[in-house]
């Protein structure tokens, strides 16, 4: 059976982990399928230069750009993305747009979204990118459907992914479309990888971006909430400390933050929670109660909601590294 082939693009200056990552993966499989249908994996820079220099201080040498390609390609791969691109990319991005009907998916890792985006691949289409860019990009791109919640997305054949490390998810996902869940466990277990990860972007996100809402009323009350998490924040105790009346105070604070009183409430709690499973060895029935969040099963009913992960598994997977070796 013959190999597929996988070209994947690194943009300059971007994380080696962004190219690695799916390369290895890919790699991994053609190992396991041993001839039986595998890959074949090329790296060809988008610029006139086969060398590409990486966040880390190693070279990229890829053996052709994107023009000389000459192989009929199955999965075409985007890493990353160089911001410059915008302005001086447009010979690359007719190349996507010419070269996209001719291959079998097309995909983006992390900000790669913006190079799929530019060249109109994107338009009306569902698509993820990394969580801190995606009030951005959907700005500059209004016609995207942007979800930053999955580590990856698929509408047609169009595939994108969040931030750096979902490069592995989405070449897992990719394997296992292509030759079935089994291989794609082998080499989970191979590289000690989990074949679905739990929960989602908002793990890794802060839920609330309190610097760019430090002059709207919710940013103003921040300080003050995060040190009254376990009283009552109804809205008449929150618009009494604003000095306003309720009616106002509700139509103000959504205007200016996007979203309601209780919402913004519940989020505060939620991230001082995360950061309690995070940096302490308080019991989660305790950390319910600093936060405000009720006992143990509000709390978790609550962290589930917007997380989409529990709060015990949150803690086992990002409880500081020291934690974790005193333990």
């Amino acid at each position: 059976m013959k190999k597929k082939l996988i070209v994947v693009v690194p943009m300059p200056g971007i994380f080696l982990l962004d190219v690695a990552a799916p390369c290895d993966v890919f790699a991994a499989a053609d190992k396991i399928l041993d001839g039986n249908g595998g890959y074949e994996i090329l790296l060809a820079s988008p610029v006139n230069t086969k060398k590409i220099p990486t966040k880390s201080s190693v070279e990229l040498h890829c053996p052709v750009t994107v023009t000389g390609i000459t192989q009929p390609i199955d999965t075409l791969i985007i890493a990353g993305f160089s911001m410059p691109l915008l302005e001086k990319g447009g010979r690359f991005f007719q190349w996507l747009k010419d070269i996209y009907p001719k291959v079998n998916r097309i995909c983006s890792i992390c900000v790669g979204a913006y190079a799929l985006a530019e060249a109109g691949i994107l338009d009306g289409k569902q698509a993820t990118t990394h969580w801190e860019y995606s009030r951005q990009f959907q700005q500059r791109y209004p016609s995207v459907k942007v979800d930053t919640d999955p580590f990856f997305t698929r509408d047609a054949n169009v595939y994108t992914s969040g931030g750096v490390s979902s490069g592995i998810d989405l070449a897992l996902a990719l394997v296992e479309e292509d030759h079935g869940r089994e291989v794609a466990l082998q080499i989970a277990r191979r590289l000690i990888l989990q074949l679905k990860r739990p929960g989602y972007q908002a793990q890794f996100s802060r839920l609330l971006e309190i610097q760019r809402m430090e002059n709207s009323i919710g940013g103003k009350l921040y300080t003050w909430m995060i040190r009254h998490l376990e009283e009552d924040l109804h809205i008449e105790h929150l618009a009494r400390h604003s000095n306003m009346s309720v009616r106002n105070f509700t139509r103000v604070f959504l205007k200016e933050t996007g979203v309601t009183p209780a919402k913004f409430v519940e989020k505060v709690r939620v991230e001082v929670a995360r950061r309690y499973l995070e940096d302490s060895d308080l019991s989660i029935d305790q950390i319910a109660e600093k936060c405000g969040l009720g006992g143990l099963i509000s709390m978790r009913r609550t962290f589930i909601r917007h997380m989409n992960v529990s709060p015990s598994d949150y803690r086992r997977s990002f409880r500081t590294s020291l934690q974790t070796i005193e333990d």
